[in-house]
Parts: structure tokens; C-alpha cells; sequence
């Protein structure tokens, strides 16, 4: 089918009608390290028999899908006149013609992101873009971005998935801390520290402990290490479980006495 000729239609030729699962562009990039061809650096990471990844800021050429063309980086094909993204991104590298996404390149970040630049800010110390509802409403954590999701490994910091960002301040992919919740863990897998309101539970604990009296061989106490506030304390050991004394949580675990000096 021949393009049309007006500037604005040839702009928008095939919009959204190429790319792959990750993004539609109409474009392919050639990567760097090994010389393919690849619709996207997520495609090249996915297929690549060693695992090696692309650096999406050393792509230097691109394939146009409409005419076949092979040239340098830009957003207008060279060749034929159309825009190979509606977006585009010449730090990243970046094309992606479905604009829906609100994507922006965040300079802190060093990255493009999506959802709308208004809807989200920088938070310096955690290294990364966090919705404006989580502004000066989470604990921060020194780049705690820039690290693998706890439940799956993937690296957060560029996933394609949507992330969580937890009360303790570590994050993992919404997706894993769901499944994780759907497991009855409610337990942060970094730092121990429990990721919901767990007050109703543990009343129902309290009631567990009050109607179960230990044996008079078992009534003795131990000191714990609450995971919530990071309290010692010396309590009377239960089979249900140990209570800090600080908080009232019940997610402690039994630590050795204390040194006297």
C-alpha cells in the first residue's frame, strides 16, 4: 500500500500497527554487541543464548519497518518520511508509538518512564520515580530501586511491571507482593518486617494464647527480637507464639540473653 502524500498522514502512517509485545513502533533496532536485528532491547534480552543485555544508549541504527531502510538514530525515517515512534527518546534511544502510556524522560533517573510526568516525582534517596501520592508518605531507602524484586529477581529499576513500594520501604513488583500476600506471607523478604496492619491478627493470637495454658515445664521466659520495632524483650515463651512487649506484635523470633558487662 503507498503511504500518503500530505506531511501529517505520511507522519502517521502504520501508527500502531507494527512493533512487538513490548512496544508498537515502527522501527527495529541493530544491536551493538552483537550486531542483530531486534524489535526492542527487551526482545534482544529475552533471546539472547548467552544473556548478555543491550546498553539502549550505544544503539546507533535503526530499520524502518514501513520501507526497510537502515539508518542512524532519529524519529523520521530518512527514507520514506514517516515517524518510526510517536514518541521518541534520543537519550534512550527510545521509540513507542502508543503515547497512551504518558511516557517522559526523568533526568534523575537517567531513563524514560511512564504514567505521566505530573503524576510522579524523584525521590532522591531511593533513586527513582515514586507516584506523587508517596510523597513524604513512605520510608525512604537508599536506592532501594536499584535493586532485584525479593520474589522473582528481576531488577526493578527498568521492569516493564508495576512495583510496590512496602511500609518498611523496600520494594518488590506489585505482582509478587500479591501472590506473596495470597501465600499468607506477610512478612517483608528483605527486612522481616510485616508489610500490612496485622493488629487484627494478632488479637486473635492474643485469644489463641489466653485460651492454651502451657505446662508448667514450658513456663519459663526467653528474650525476643521484634522484626516491627526492632525492641528486646524478655516474655513468657508460648507455643503460639512470643509477644513484644513494646509494640504488641507477635513477629518476633528468640534471640540469646543479652550480654551483661
Amino acid at each position: 500500500m503507498e503511504a500518503p502524500h500530505d506531511s501529517n498522514s505520511r507522519l502517521s502512517f502504520g501508527k500502531m500497527g507494527y512493533g512487538c509485545k513490548h512496544y508498537r513502533r515502527r522501527c527495529m533496532i541493530r544491536a551493538p554487541c552483537c550486531n542483530e536485528i531486534f524489535h526492542c532491547r527487551h526482545c534482544h534480552n529475552e533471546s539472547t543464548k548467552d544473556r548478555h543485555e543491550i546498553d539502549r544508549r550505544e544503539v546507533e541504527r535503526v530499520i524502518c519497518l514501513i520501507c526497510d531502510a537502515e539508518q542512524p538514530i532519529a524519529q523520521v525515517c530518512s527514507h520514506c518520511g514517516v515517524n518510526m515512534g510517536e514518541f521518541f527518546c534520543e537519550i534512550c534511544k527510545f521509540y513507542d508509538d502508543d503515547v497512551d502510556k504518558g511516557h517522559y524522560h526523568c533526568n534523575d533517573c537517567g531513563i524514560c518512564r511512564v504514567g505521566g510526568k505530573e503524576n510522579f516525582y524523584h525521590c532522591m534517596k531511593c533513586g527513582s520515580c515514586y507516584s506523587i501520592g508517596l510523597h513524604n508518605k513512605h520510608l525512604c531507602v537508599e536506592d532501594s530501586m536499584r535493586n532485584h524484586c525479593p520474589i522473582c529477581y528481576e531488577y526493578l529499576f527498568d521492569s516493564l511491571q508495576e512495583t510496590s513500594v512496602l511500609k518498611c520501604g523496600h520494594t518488590m513488583h506489585s505482582l509478587c507482593f500479591q501472590e506473596m500476600l495470597k501465600h499468607d506471607k506477610f512478612c517483608c523478604p528483605i527486612c522481616s518486617k510485616s508489610v500490612i496492619d496485622m493488629s487484627k491478627f494478632w488479637k486473635k493470637m492474643d485469644e489463641e494464647v489466653e485460651s492454651t495454658i502451657m505446662p508448667e515445664d514450658y513456663q519459663y521466659k526467653v528474650w525476643v527480637l521484634c522484626n516491627d520495632c526492632n525492641d528486646t524483650t524478655e516474655v513468657f515463651f508460648h507455643v503460639i507464639g512470643q509477644k513484644c512487649s513494646h509494640c504488641d506484635s507477635y513477629n518476633t523470633r528468640t534471640i540469646s540473653p543479652p550480654v551483661l558487662p
